[in-house]
């Protein structure tokens, strides 16, 4: 029976908030949480997918809105469309790729997606504390897709490490954090879409998605969904820089910790 749970609600809020205002932390920080709190692969993956993919479009949206970026959607495209069409292109074939080889045509096991994601994560973690200290280079295109399709395919995996990847591959490419923040936010509503359309497909080959959490995860993160890119307006992003990055590497040790029993 589907019900909302106020804790996920508050969670899916705060990692939303991130995730919008910060090009990151949705299902990076989400993810791991829930599995921590005894939920499994088949009840979390596909669910933030498909709530990824509506709060990204909104998202994106009030991005526009509120001048975080101009996205031209008839010719000729300007350069924020264009690398939105990049990442998203290319992340929509990983992430069908991922999707049916982890739960369908290899079947792996939850042990091992738990520890992949928890790797991941810590990894992101990692990775973006080093890019506070980073510079900017060119932007290069071949860089961006190589990017985009390791990120597409973590999100298939475990819902996760879209954000950072994207962000990271960004920001090494010289594009403004502001406008980056934003086409994170429309390119993972488009990959995150075809994400569940996946899974939808496999569920039609015997693979059950367990729509427990939907709406919990869906309200907080929609309501969050539609303030963030204000806060992107109005507010600076160093907060989130910083804090993502800490949580990430938090979460990192305790999932694979869990994973090994190190922690019950």
């Amino acid at each position: 029976m589907l019900e909302l749970v106020p804790l996920i609600i508050i969670l899916a809020f705060l990692f939303e908030t991130m995730d919008s205002s910060a090009g990151m932390g949705f299902g990076t920080g989400l993810t791991p949480l829930l599995f921590l709190l005894g939920y499994d692969p088949l009840q979390v993956v596909p669910i933030l997918l498909l709530s990824e993919a509506i709060t990204g479009f909104t998202a994106s949206y009030f991005h526009h809105e509120f001048q975080n970026v101009s996205f031209s959607f008839r010719k000729p495209y300007n350069q924020a469309t264009k690398i939105t069409g990049l990442i998203a292109i290319t992340g929509c074939f990983a992430i069908i790729l991922s999707v049916v080889l982890t739960y369908a045509a290899l079947e792996l096991p939850k042990s091992f997606i738990k520890t992949y994601v928890g790797i991941l994560v810590l990894a992101m973690g990692i990775i973006g504390m080093i890019r506070l200290k980073s510079r900017t280079m060119r932007y290069r295109p071949k860089l961006l897709t190589g990017f985009a399709a390791l990120a597409g395919f973590n999100k298939g995996i475990g819902a996760g490490g879209y954000g950072p990847v994207v962000m990271m591959g960004q920001l090494f490419s010289g594009i403004y954090e502001k406008t980056a923040t934003a086409i994170v936010s429309l390119a993972e509503g488009i990959v995150s879409l075809i994400g569940f359309a996946a899974f939808l497909l496999i569920s039609s080959y015997g693979v059950t998605i367990d729509y427990l959490l939907l709406p919990s995860i869906f309200t907080g993160g929609f309501i969050a969904a539609i303030i963030s890119p204000y806060m992107v307006r109005v507010l600076p992003n160093k907060m989130w820089r910083i804090v993502i990055p800490v949580y990430a590497i938090l979460m990192g040790i305790l999932t694979l910790a869990k994973v090994t029993n190190i922690i019950p």
